[in-house]
C-alpha cells in the first residue's frame, strides 16, 4: 500500500478513538456519509475492489468509498448497467472513477488491492472469497457467508491458512447499542436465558413463471451462473428473484434469518445445537419461487437452551412492533432487540426496566441499505483487523457458526424431518439423505477446494 509504519499507526490511533467515543455515548451524529467519513479519517488508505454491485454492492461500494482510509479502486460486475451506476455514485462520494471488470478474478491479479467486498448472489459468496484470500486479498463477505455448509467449513481452513481478514456482513456485530445491549444480557440483565426467538416479515411479491428468453446483451449470463451448474436463463431470475431458488439462493432464512440467529447465538453464547426442525412452505403464490415464504426454525442447545426463527415473507404484519427483530427470555425477564441499534430490557410482567432508543434511522425491509452510518463501524472495524491486528466483531469462524444453523434449518425443511446434530462440530448425525445437502456440485472447473 505504499504508506509507512508510522502513517498506519497514526490512522489506527484516529480511528479507535473515533470509534471509541461513538461506542461509548452510543451516538451517531447526523452527518452525511462524506462528513462521517471524516470523522474516521486518516492518512493511510485501503485499496478496495467491489464485487457485486447491482444493489447491496452498490450500497457498500458508496460506504467504502466514503471513509476515508480507503479508497475503492476496482468495480466488478457481470452486468454493464450496474458497473455504469455503481461508477457514478462511487465518482460522487470519493471524487476519483475506479476501474471496472466484468470478471472480478482480473482485478485479483492486480497487487494494488488490498481488500475484496463481495456482494453477488450467494452461491457466489465462498468460491470469490477463497480466490480473493488465495490472490493474497482481505475479504468483506455479505451473509451468508456460503451457499452450503462445506463451503463455510472451506472459508474457516482458508482464513487460517493464508493469514487473512475475513469478515462477514453481519453488521449488527458493530452497532453500538447492540453490543451494549448483548453485554447486559452476558452479564446476567435478565438472569439466565433459556429460550430466544427471531424474526423477518415483508410483503413480497409473487415473481411469477419464467420464459426462457435471449440472455440480454448488458448479462455475462455464464459468469454470472459461476460455480453453479448450468441453467437456461430465464426473465424472472437476475437480478433479486434468484434469492428463492435453491440452485443459486438460500431463501429468506438465510437472506435476512441469519442476521437473526447470529444475534441469538451472540447472546445466548450458544455454537452448536443437537436438534433441528423447520416447518413452512411456499403458500401464499403459485410461482417459480422454490424456498419458503413461511417458515419456523427450530434449534434446541444442549444445557436447556433453544432457539426459534419465523419468516414471513409475504405477511409484513410486525412482531413486537417491528418488521425484524430479537427477544430474549430468561428467569428474571426479557430483552428486545428491535431492526435498529436500541434495545430493551422488560420485568417478568411485561414492563419496561431499560430502554435504549435508536439515533439513528433504520428501514430494515430497504434490500441495499438499510444502516449506512452504522455500518461504517463494521467497514473500520475490519480495517483496525488488516492493519493492527485487533480482533474482528464477526470473523468467519462465527459467521460460518450463524450461517450454519439455518443452512440446517433448511436442510431440515427439505428433508422434511428433524435433524440429530453432534455438537461439537454442526455436522448432521445418522441422516444419509439429509447429508447430500451439506454441500453442492458445482460447473467443472470451478469446484471449490482448498
Amino acid at each position: 500500500m505504499g504508506s509507512n509504519s508510522n502513517s498506519r499507526r497514526s490512522f489506527i490511533k484516529k480511528t479507535a478513538a473515533s470509534s471509541a467515543l461513538i461506542a461509548a455515548t452510543g451516538m451517531l451524529p447526523q452527518f452525511s456519509a462524506k462528513s462521517y467519513a471524516r470523522i474516521l479519517g486518516a492518512n493511510d488508505r485501503i485499496n478496495v475492489s467491489m464485487m457485486g454491485v447491482n444493489s447491496r454492492g452498490k450500497a457498500l461500494a458508496q460506504n467504502f468509498a466514503s471513509q476515508k482510509n480507503s479508497e475503492v479502486i476496482h468495480v466488478c460486475d457481470v452486468d454493464s448497467r450496474a458497473i455504469a451506476n455503481c461508477l457514478s455514485v462511487v465518482k460522487e462520494r470519493q471524487g476519483r472513477v475506479p476501474k471496472s471488470y466484468t470478471d472480478f478474478r482480473k482485478s485479483l491479479e492486480s497487487k494494488d488491492v488490498d481488500a475484496m467486498v463481495i456482494a453477488a448472489p450467494d452461491h457466489w459468496h465462498a468460491p470469490a472469497s477463497l480466490l480473493a484470500m488465495e490472490a493474497g486479498k482481505h475479504v468483506y463477505v455479505e451473509k451468508p457467508c456460503s451457499h452450503n455448509p462445506n463451503e463455510g467449513e472451506i472459508l474457516v481452513q482458508a482464513a487460517k491458512k493464508y493469514g487473512k481478514v475475513i469478515q462477514m456482513g453481519n453488521q449488527r456485530r458493530s452497532w453500538p447499542n447492540v453490543v451494549e445491549g448483548i453485554k447486559a444480557l452476558k452479564s446476567g440483565a435478565i438472569g439466565r436465558v433459556y429460550f430466544g426467538k427471531g424474526w423477518y416479515t415483508n410483503n413480497r411479491q409473487s415473481i411469477g413463471i419464467g420464459k426462457e428468453v435471449e440472455v440480454p446483451k448488458w448479462l455475462d449470463w455464464d459468469l454470472w451462473q459461476g460455480p453453479a451448474p448450468r441453467k437456461n436463463y430465464k426473465d424472472n431470475i437476475v437480478h433479486y428473484n434468484w434469492h428463492w431458488l435453491w440452485h443459486w439462493g438460500t431463501g429468506e432464512a438465510l437472506n435476512n434469518g441469519t442476521h437473526m440467529i447470529d444475534l441469538l447465538r451472540w447472546g445466548m453464547q450458544v455454537d452448536y445445537p443437537v436438534k433441528v426442525s423447520s416447518n413452512g412452505g411456499r403458500y401464499r403464490y403459485q410461482d417459480d419461487w422454490e424456498t419458503p415464504d413461511t417458515q419456523v426454525i427450530n434449534l434446541d442447545f444442549a444445557d436447556g437452551m433453544s432457539m426459534s426463527w419465523e419468516g414471513r415473507s409475504c405477511n409484513g404484519k410486525p412482531i413486537e412492533g417491528s418488521a425484524v427483530g430479537v427477544m430474549f427470555y430468561g428467569e428474571n425477564g426479557s430483552m428486545l432487540i428491535p431492526s435498529g441499534n436500541s434495545y430493551t430490557i422488560f420485568d417478568l410482567e411485561g414492563k419496561i426496566v431499560k430502554e435504549v432508543k435508536n439515533n439513528q434511522e433504520i428501514d430494515p425491509r430497504n434490500k441495499s441499505n438499510p444502516a449506512e452510518l452504522l455500518d461504517a463501524l463494521h467497514i473500520q472495524n475490519m480495517f483496525d483487523a488488516i492493519l493492527n491486528g485487533t480482533a474482528l466483531n464477526a470473523d468467519i469462524d462465527s459467521g460460518h457458526k450463524s450461517t450454519l444453523l439455518v443452512q440446517l434449518g433448511n436442510i431440515a425443511q427439505r428433508s422434511g424431518r428433524s435433524l440429530n446434530i453432534d455438537p461439537q462440530n454442526g455436522h448432521i448425525l445418522g441422516d444419509n439423505d439429509a447429508q447430500k445437502l451439506w454441500s453442492r456440485s458445482y460447473e467443472k472447473g470451478w469446484e471449490m477446494k482448498l
